[in-house]
């Protein structure tokens, strides 16, 4: 219970009018807060006491006065410290500067060359100088491989986009190969530079300049008195480079020796390829300043780096001896229906090899369509055959296992391991000498002979020969032939090695094996590249390999005076003889593996001799590769040879030397 004060005097009157006062005023206010109240509390209102009477809010749901919102003071912009501020900007400043001081440095003292370069790059236009590739020569001079002027066309899309359709019918009217339509993209295309033809010869490229002539007059005397944007566009915007054309003035003539040379004027195959840096020499460059068209301007400055010519290779081909052996071995290979034929012939002394003839050949002017490419002399291996019987006699004769006192007993066949081998035709016991055995090309004559050499020996010989080894001519894609690996071979493996079956060999290989022989015993590394030819017309030397004795001189006679008797009455090849001169020869019959068959199902037949034998010039070697049509390498060979190494003779002026042959007997 609340007790109160008891009104003091004096006081009722003023108590009561602050009553009154605050009455009226709670009324008012009372009316309004329970609905307020009620809405901040979800609450529904009170109602107000029946008394009518001020009611008090509880002092917990009182809200407290507001508080006066304080001012805050206004930003002010503080200034830092002037000395500060002076010194960063001067640095600022410095590193600027610094900054360009250095560029300045770079580009005008250490290297303005590049910058200056650089600066004009946009404005010109590179422009290859081709070299001019040396030519191939016969031994004589006479050209068998030559490069001709000719242009390459090529031209700026953004000049003849608008005349494409005009110039494109033009170039496909004169330039064969190449359609419309290819022409027409190009001529259109987005970009500044396009290459349109190669290897143009300047009669076309006259032909095309004064047909545009032509035109352009056509359509300026059409323009006259027509505003300029009716008038329509001349023909412009095709330009040329130079781009020799390689010619073979004797067209199939060595070409399977001298090679091809590719579009891009880069070799092939043969010389061409092989001999490639020589003769390509290097191009040069030029860099002409050129207006917005891509035209050079006139008296601009440009730089240009001469072209460096290629060497010319003389050969030791003679090409009239080239010619007619091509014809005769095309003659032979087509009348015994063989796959293949090769002509080698080989100056004695300096192992020069005077002819390399191979058919089927190619004549590099017309196009090439699935042609063979190959050099079959020197990139084609097969099993020599008798042939070879020349050379192991040649070592049995210098290791004094054979002489031509030597006689043989010869049956009609040996067994060897288990193997049978016997000689082509069939006989009994045959009483030979060492000459008969040769003459006859008695296959069991000569295993019975070799098996007086201990087999490490005869391998010695046979890689003196040269056989397993490459020839030194360094030409692309020569087959070094096939030996039996080691000198511990089985006697089955030496047996058949020695009648020329069981190793590998090209025809070069023979052919410098035999000329060995012919030389007195000395071998000499074969030669086909006689010298180089700079562009001021100075010989370059091409030094000739180095030569061996691989037997003695007399052992050497021995084996060349067995071989005139295949020559003579009695051997194997009476064919091959020559009238008037004395001729060393020897046959060869070789069987050979083929696609298709199991074991051996070709053959090769071959002969290959020297005269004259008693003072010998050349050496020449004859192979038929499977003929179909008869087999037997003296009478299909010895012709060939014969032929070949008259005419060798009667060009070179060759004479016989009256000597008559000797008279050695076969038998006993």
């Amino acid at each position: 219970m609340r007790r109160t004060r008891p009104a003091a005097a004096g006081d009722a009157p003023r108590r009561t009018a602050k009553k009154a006062a605050s009455a009226g005023t709670a009324k008012k206010a009372a009316a309004a807060r329970p609905v307020k109240a009620a809405r901040r509390t979800g609450e529904p209102p009170r109602k107000r006491p029946a008394s009518g009477g001020p009611r008090k809010r509880p002092p917990q749901n009182r809200r407290p006065p507001r508080q006066p919102k304080v001012k805050k003071p206004p930003r002010t912009l503080k200034l830092g410290r002037p000395a500060l501020r002076l010194r960063m900007t001067f640095g600022v400043m410095a590193f600027v500067l610094s900054l360009f001081a250095g560029r300045l440095i770079l580009l005008q003292g250490v290297d303005p060359d590049s910058y200056a370069l650089a600066a004009t790059k946009e404005n010109t236009k590179p422009f290859v100088l081709h070299a001019t590739r040396g030519a191939i020569l016969d031994r004589n001079g006479v050209p068998l491989s030559v490069s001709e002027d000719a242009v390459a066309i090529t031209a700026d899309p953004t000049q003849t986009a608008p005349v494409a359709a005009q110039l494109a019918s033009l170039l496909t009217s004169k330039i064969p190969g190449t359609t419309y339509a290819k022409f027409y993209a190009d001529l259109t295309l987005k970009k500044r530079y396009v290459l349109l033809a190669h290897q143009v010869s300047p009669q076309t490229w006259n032909q095309i300049t004064a047909e545009i002539k032509k035109q352009n007059a056509s359509i300026a005397e059409q323009n006259k008195g027509k505003p300029a944007e009716a008038k329509a566009p001349l023909l412009v915007g095709l330009f040329t480079e130079s781009d020799p054309i390689r010619s073979h003035p004797l067209g199939s003539v060595g070409a399977s020796v001298v090679g091809v040379v590719g579009d891009e004027g880069k070799g092939l195959a043969g010389l061409e390829y092989g001999l490639n840096d020589k003769l390509s020499g290097s191009d040069g460059k030029a860099m002409y300043e050129v207006d917005t068209k891509g035209n050079k301007i006139p008296n601009a400055d440009h730089t240009v780096e001469e072209p460096k010519p290629g060497v010319s290779a003389q050969l030791t081909l003679d090409s009239d001896l080239q010619w007619f052996a091509e014809k005769r071995i095309e003659e032979a290979v087509k009348q015994w229906k063989a796959e293949s034929g090769t002509v080698v012939v080989m100056d004695v002394k300096t192992g020069e090899l005077v002819a390399m003839a191979n058919y089927p050949g190619y004549d590099p002017n017309k196009p090439l369509k699935g042609q063979s490419l190959k050099n079959n002399a020197l990139e084609q291996v097969y099993e020599p055959g008798s042939v070879q019987k020349v050379v192991t006699m040649a070592a049995l004769a210098d290791a004094n296992k054979i002489s031509l006192d030597t006689k043989l007993e010869v049956p009609g066949s040996i067994t060897v391991q288990r193997r049978k081998i016997k000689d082509h035709f069939d006989h009994g016991v045959l009483k030979l000498t060492i000459a008969g055995v040769i003459a006859k090309s008695s296959n069991v004559g000569t295993i019975i002979a070799s098996r007086e050499m201990p087999i490490p020996q005869f391998v010695k010989y046979l890689h003196d020969f040269g056989f397993g080894e490459p020839t030194g001519l360094g030409f692309p894609g020569e087959s070094r032939g096939v030996m039996p690996p080691g000198d511990e071979w089985p006697e089955l493996t030496r047996s058949t090695v020695a009648f020329g079956q069981g190793l590998a060999v090209n025809a070069v290989q023979m052919t410098a094996a035999v000329n060995a022989v012919a030389n007195g015993g000395i071998y000499v590394p074969p030669k086909l590249v006689k010298n180089y030819v700079d562009s001021n017309g100075n010989d370059i030397a091409n030094p000739s390999g180095p030569s061996r004795r691989v037997v003695s001189e007399t052992a050497a006679k021995e084996v060349g005076t067995m071989m005139e008797s295949v020559t003579a009455d009695g051997g194997t090849a009476l064919q091959a003889a020559i009238p008037g001169y004395r001729v060393a020869g020897k046959t060869g019959t070789a069987q050979e593996t083929g696609e298709g068959c199991e074991g051996y199902c070709k053959w090769a037949t071959s002969f290959a001799g020297f005269a004259p034998a008693d003072n010998p010039r050349f050496v020449t070697y004859v192979v038929l590769q499977n003929p179909t049509n008869g087999r037997g390498g003296g009478f299909q060979g010895g012709p060939v040879f014969r032929d070949v190494m008259s005419y060798a003779l009667q060009k070179y002026a060759v004479p016989p030397t009256g000597a008559k042959q000797p008279n050695v007997p076969l038998t006993w």
